[in-house]
């Protein structure tokens, strides 16, 4: 391909001025091309940028707006930019403040004047509105991927450990006896309307606004229906003035994101407690933890730690485009150029916790006798002893529950579980109580009794987590 560079207009070489110079005498101050620059953080978005240019490029040919000729050589023009961009070679420029301007100062070094014609019936606004909007939707689907990673390592180990005792909590103060694998299916919900934010927000945000141009449209006779079928999207937005100056598909991708890394933090503090000594739950190998500088002996869950702290940044990145966009008149204001880096670094913390917990979640190993011997703790199965007084006794629940209180009181008192009391001592709080009463008073006659569908007995987590290799097969 001939380079052109040579031929190019001189407004087109100069710093800062090169597309929008015209009514310009003199150059930016160097404080206000620090400022407004974006290349170094917006390059990222060149294969979107590409792929919006190649579709508006055609359409534009189609539609009998730019000749044909005219069309190919821009298309020929931007897979060179791309070969370019892939092989690391391209000279990206401040002087040229972002990725549109960048890509479109290249495109007229080699091919010349004709590269100008792209730029006809669109908009810098419009251009960024549907790059960034790919972007987000592209993130969207990879966080997706993700979590069903995730949920799909969460399903092994319950599907292992489905029948593994171990101490459910409330007030993180023993409540009643559950199985590992229903706790580690908790998640897997938990991760399973995750995902369903992401794909929620990917369907509201799959609107092209291409074709916007700056706010009112285009008095070309452009087809925005084709540039939205070319580039994936549903169909194309419906008023110009939200097109460029909306922002919310990206708040509710940092929204759901938010609420992912806040699952995540919950699980990881959990691990982090359960390796301590004091719980002694689970292990997990090197791959995963690190030791001291000074004391020896220590093997930090610091994985599980780094993925608590990512919550913090990831709302901050909500909490940040919130109050960009919060005070923003119609149509488009250079504060949203602010919207790239906070959403970018979402992403990329999430992308990197989602990925860690699944690798700690396929790294652990639980000990099961340490949880079988906590589930009885704390008088567990209270509530089991409730419940046969009202299913033998007929007893009024409250009434029930005044009794266990009793029950649970004189244990305390001597030192031991429920299951140790004798008949004579359970007698002397309720005299109908009889021998099968010990029957239900075990974690792990607990656990098995609870049926109900989404209880902790292990054929139903067995039946739940047949039910999600289903969904996710």
């Amino acid at each position: 391909m001939t380079d052109h560079a040579s031929d190019t207009p001189q407004a087109a070489k100069g710093q800062g001025q090169a597309m929008w110079g015209g009514r310009f005498s003199a150059k930016p101050a160097e404080l206000m091309q620090a400022i407004n620059v974006s290349i170094g953080f917006d390059k990222r978005l060149w294969a979107q940028d590409l792929a919006g240019s190649r579709a508006h490029a055609r359409m534009l040919i189609s539609q009998g707006v730019i000749a044909s000729a005219d069309g190919e050589e821009i298309l020929k023009g931007l897979d060179a930019i791309e070969g370019e961009i892939a092989a690391g070679a391209f000279p990206f420029r401040d002087e040229y403040e972002d990725i549109h301007m960048n890509i479109e100062a290249r495109l007229r070094e080699l091919i010349g004047p004709t590269a100008g014609r792209l730029h006809t019936a669109r908009s810098r606004n419009d251009q960024v509105a549907v790059d960034f909007r790919l972007w987000v939707r592209d993130a969207c689907d990879r966080s997706v991927g993700q979590l069903e990673a995730l949920q799909k390592a969460l399903l092994a180990q319950a599907e292992t450990y489905a029948d593994a005792l171990m101490p459910g909590f409330t007030h993180l103060q023993p409540a009643q006896p559950v199985t590992f694998g229903h706790h580690l299916m908790a998640y897997v919900e938990m991760f399973g309307r995750d995902a369903s934010r992401f794909r929620d927000a990917r369907a509201r945000m799959n609107e092209c606004p291409l074709g916007a141009a700056a706010l009112a449209g285009s008095p070309f006779p452009i087809d925005r229906h084709q540039t939205a079928a070319a580039l994936g999207f549903d169909r194309p937005t419906a008023n110009s003035l939200d097109s460029v100056s909306s922002r919310d598909f990206a708040l509710e991708a940092l929204s759901a994101a938010s609420i992912t890394a806040t699952h995540l933090s919950r699980l990881a503090e959990e691990i982090v407690l359960w390796t301590t000594p004091m719980f002694g739950f689970i292990k997990l190998t090197d791959a995963f933890t690190t030791g001291s500088s000074i004391m020896p002996q220590k093997k930090n869950p610091d994985a599980a730690e780094l993925i608590r702290a990512k919550v913090g940044r990831i709302l901050g990145s909500l909490t940040t485009l919130t109050v960009v966009m919060k005070g923003l008149p119609l149509a488009y204001s250079k504060d949203m150029q602010e919207d790239k880096v906070p959403t970018f670094e979402a992403f990329d913390a999430l992308e990197l916790a989602l990925l860690a917990m699944a690798g700690m979640v396929a790294d652990l190993t639980p000990n099961t006798d340490n949880m079988a011997k906590a589930a009885g703790a704390g008088f567990s199965t209270a509530t089991d002893l409730a419940d046969w007084l009202v299913r033998t006794l007929n007893m009024p629940f409250r009434d029930a529950h005044h009794v266990t209180g009793s029950a649970v009181k004189t244990a305390e008192g001597l030192g031991v579980d429920l299951a140790d009391l004798t008949l004579e001592q359970f007698q002397a709080i309720e005299p109908r109580i009889t021998q099968d009463v010990y029957a239900v008073l075990t974690p792990a006659a607990s656990a098995a009794s609870r049926m109900s569908y989404g209880g902790t007995a292990p054929a139903q987590v067995r039946a739940q987590i047949a039910r999600w290799k289903e969904v996710l097969a």
